[in-house]
């Protein structure tokens, strides 16, 4: 009998939580929506705000940005991961703070399965670039000079273990090649450090380097993305330069495993919207900064992801040999 009776109210527990759950869905959203931006105002913001100062306007509720950074994006990431998986506290989601990290730190302790991928709203894409004048005119130049000269190249980063670095060394590994990676403490000071004449080309985002390449001091050599970035349609993708190798670097937002189908797109359907009516203005927005919409739905993202996961996997693995 008290087994019957504890499965009866374990049975009843279940229902409950579906019930309330499914309510919740309904009701989606009845107070303001944080999204947590685990790095300093800057990079992820500049892709992500055209789209989410937008959303109120289809969900009916304020989305707000919140700012915590730290441990690469972990600090904040980890933050949402352990949140209620109700819809209200969302991560602005990169491959660095997502897949990278965690892959990374084994201090951190969220993996890529923590999140629910919501969409994906911005493509900002990642480069190689060399000084203007550079020996080598082409990556192709390059990559023969390498070959020939196993370590006689170097390269700066954000950062070591970060996104731009591990592109870079898994882009070597492809090319069949050996760089010397110089890392620095951000962006600035390896873009200072190539400029300087310290380094011979850098692996990079694009919104740290454009001024630059705008004014003819450095010259891109390739973007990291599948397909030529609208900001510089001149600039060839791995990819088509023989490589086989594609990263994009989509930026969007994540909710905590586990909540509702229902709750995750309505939030898509909003960001949807977003694009639909202001798109033009998004675009020229994001033009600023190199960077282009890449709207994904919810499946497609979480596709992307484990992508990312699989590319990124790799360059740990060889690093840590």
């Amino acid at each position: 009998m008290r087994t019957k009776w504890v499965r009866t109210l374990l049975a009843a527990a279940v229902t409950s939580t579906v019930a309330f759950n499914a309510t919740a869905a309904t009701d989606f959203p009845n107070k303001q929506i944080q999204v947590v931006i685990p790095f300093q105002p800057g990079d992820t913001d500049n892709m992500l705000r055209p789209f989410l100062d937008r959303m109120n306007e289809f969900l009916g509720q304020h989305v707000i940005l919140n700012y915590r950074p730290g441990a690469g994006g972990g600090v904040g990431a980890g933050a949402v991961a352990n949140s209620a998986p109700d819809g209200y506290t969302l991560v602005g989601t990169s491959p660095g703070s997502i897949v990278v990290v965690p892959l990374a730190n084994k201090d951190i302790k969220y993996t890529p399965d923590s999140f629910e991928p919501v969409a994906s709203l911005a493509e900002g894409g990642l480069m190689l670039v060399a000084p203007s004048s550079s020996k080598w005119k082409t990556l192709n130049e390059l990559i023969e000079y390498s070959r020939k000269n196993p370590d006689g190249v170097t390269f700066s980063s954000s950062g070591a273990m970060g996104i731009t670095h591990l592109l870079a060394e898994a882009f070597t590994d492809t090319a069949g090649v050996q760089w010397r990676h110089i890392p620095y403490q951000g962006s600035g000071p390896a873009i200072t450090a190539l400029l300087g004449g310290h380094v011979d080309l850098a692996s990079t985002a694009i919104a740290p380097v454009r001024a630059h390449i705008d004014a003819g001091t450095l010259k891109p050599l390739a973007v990291f993305g599948v397909e030529r970035l609208k900001a510089y349609p001149d600039v060839p993708t791995l990819k088509e330069l023989g490589y086989d190798i594609g990263s994009p670097t989509y930026y969007g937002i994540s909710a905590p495993a586990g909540t509702p189908k229902e709750v995750v797109d309505k939030i898509y359907k909003a960001a949807e919207k977003v694009v639909a009516k202001y798109g033009d203005d998004i675009a020229k927005n994001l033009a600023t900064f190199g960077a282009q919409i890449k709207l994904l739905n919810p499946e497609d993202y979480k596709a992307y992801l484990k992508q990312q996961r699989e590319l990124f996997s790799k360059a740990v693995e060889k690093l840590n040999k």
